[in-house]
Order: C-alpha cells, then structure tokens, then sequence
C-alpha cells in the first residue's frame, strides 16, 4: 500500500499520513472565509465569485469525446467534473466526525468528501495507487475546507486492507463515525458472452465484496449515531443491458443496505444508500468508447448527467443525526428528472 506524505516525501508500504488542517484550523478564518466567499477552486477552475440561486449552469450533453484506460483520472477529463457545489452552506452537521470513504479520490466520492469538511467533519480516502493524483487534489481540497485528510491507497477487494484502512483511521482520529462504500468498478459488454468469468468476479469483488469487508472492518468502531451510506445506482433498480453484472452488484448493495439497516437498528446505527442516475465521473470515460462517452446522460430529462456536487449533499443528508436521525434502510434515487425507478 502506497502513501504519501504532506510535503511530498518518501512513499512507504503499509503506513498512510496525516495532513495538516488548513490555515486557520478547523472553524478558523480561512474555513469561515471559504463559506462566506462560496469560491470554486476545483473542477471548473480557479477560485471566483460564487453563483447566486438559479444562475449556476452545468455541462449539457454532448460532451467532448473521450477515453481514457482504466481507472481514468479525474484529472484527465473535460470538462472537469463539478465537485465543490458553491451554492453549499455548512452548518456544522458533522462537526468532530470522522468519516472514511471508499474510492473517495475522485467522482462522487471526492465531492462528498469536501462537503463532509464543510460540515465540520474529518476524512480518511481510500484509493488505488493508480489514482494518486487525484487523491492528491482531494485532499488538497478537503484542507482548504479546513479539515484533514488521511489518504489510504490499497484495494477493497482485499478484506485485510479493509481492516488496515478502518485501523488506520481510528488510530489516527480516535474514532470512526460514517463509513461511506463508493468504490467500484464496470466495464459494458454487448452480452452475456462477452462477460469473462474474470470481469464478473473483480466487478462482485469490488462493488460488493468491498462494502461487506469495510463494514463489517468499521462496526467494531460506530456507536450510536453512526451511519454507513452505500453508493447503488439506478441499474440496480432498472436493470441496463450492456451493465450486467454491474446491475447485479448495485442490486445487491440495495438490498445489502435494507438488510443491514434492520441487523444494526437495535444498535443505533444506521445504514442507507443514494441510488444516481448517470454521473459524469471517471468511471465513464475509462468504461465506453469515446463516442458514447460524448452522449452520456442526454437521454435525461434535464439532457445532462449529474455532476459529484449535485449527488454529494445527499451523502450529508444521511450522514447526519440533524437530518435523517429516523432514517435507516432507505435507498435514495437522483435522476435527472425520471420519475421511474424499478
């Protein structure tokens, strides 16, 4: 497992690092400066004037072909994926939280990841060393949001990181109390035959193996209170043709959530999961053809995918007691205006 260190020094195996808060702490001027100013400093550029209500625009399908090879990069992509959602207020929602997301170096996982620093909260982001970069701009992101980030590169299909990567973080915090699954992985097939048995196992591996291996690695640390939110997708619910086994596993993290949710109700502890529509993160260009990537998300009503910033706030909405202490079980779906799911 890869890490690196705040100044850039020496990447070692097995261990991850502690970044600094940024100027001011958390609660200090600069965070206080950044909510007040709204300014963009990610994913469409440098900091500016924050929108006001109904002025923000988003990228309309076709977007510029594009393909990269897998996992993608974030940093590759263009447009940029939105992420820092400046018309996003925080309140302190998650005030001394700590939260650990999965595959949160990029796409939504990287936007949840800053609103969780907004909201007061504390981070650990786990990674493929492959994503370094990326992992690199989030935390860079979440420090300017006044809190710290824990970068942890390894893979979730491999229970014993799981468990380093949820010690890592209690150790280094001295709590554990949101754990988002987000990671995952998909490649399209035209059919069943094209799906080799390898493609189907790393996808179950990855998308619901790894949410089974990091909570039952964190339950040891939630206490009443706590959340878990699962990332499903409207496959899951809908089916997709060309998505097969993806469908299945995002079907599986539904039903994982209810169980769950009804196996740790008794404990305080409460598990959901937000279902997307299509999102414009890495996972597209690095899955399809340069061409269909262009179309992606036109055949919604809004004409456009998702991007992380408008997904992210309801990762805040579950992750915290102030809004959704009497929610467990629930799977949320984000569609861009469809009002059908399953």
């Amino acid at each position: 497992m890869a890490i690196t260190s705040k100044k850039g020094a020496k990447k070692k195996a097995g261990k991850a690092n502690q970044s600094g808060r940024g100027a001011g702490g958390k609660g200090g001027a600069a965070k206080a400066a950044a909510k007040q100013s709204g300014a963009k400093k990610g994913g469409g550029g440098g900091p500016g004037k924050a929108p006001k209500q109904g002025e923000q625009q988003q990228p309309l399908s076709p977007m510029p072909a594009q393909h990269q090879e897998k996992p993608g990069l974030e940093a590759r992509m263009t447009p940029r994926p939105e992420y820092e959602a400046p018309l996003y207020r925080g309140s302190g929602k998650l005030r001394d939280r700590v939260a650990l997301i999965t595959g949160g170096d990029s796409g939504i996982g990287r936007a949840v990841a800053v609103l969780f620093a907004r909201e007061g909260a504390d981070v650990s982001v786990v990674y493929l060393e492959e994503e370094q970069v990326d992992a690199e701009e989030t935390r860079a992101a979440v420090e300017r949001e006044g809190g710290k980030c824990l970068l942890i590169a390894g893979d979730v299909t491999d229970p014993e990181f799981c468990r380093r990567a949820v010690g890592q973080t209690a150790r280094l915090y001295g709590r554990l109390d949101v754990l988002v699954n987000n990671a995952a992985f998909q490649q399209h097939q035209e059919g069943l035959e094209e799906i080799s048995v390898e493609q189907w196992d790393k996808t179950f591996r990855t998308n619901i193996h790894g949410y089974f291996y990091m909570a039952k690695a964190a339950l040891p640390h939630l206490r009443p209170g706590s959340s878990i939110v699962n990332t499903g997708s409207i496959t899951g619910l809908e089916g997709s043709k060309n998505l097969l086994d993806y469908s299945a596993t995002k079907g599986a993290i539904h039903a994982f959530t209810k169980s769950l949710a009804q196996n740790l109700v008794e404990r305080g502890v409460r598990v959901n999961c937000v279902a997307p529509g299509p999102v414009w993160t890495p996972l597209n260009p690095s899955d399809k053809p340069a061409q269909e990537v262009a179309e992606f998300g036109a055949d919604t009503p809004m004409k456009r995918p998702a991007q992380p910033e408008e997904i992210a706030p309801a990762f805040v909405f579950f992750a915290s007691e102030a809004d959704s202490s009497y929610i467990t079980g629930e799977v949320l779906t984000l569609l861009g205006g469809d009002t059908t799911a399953g």
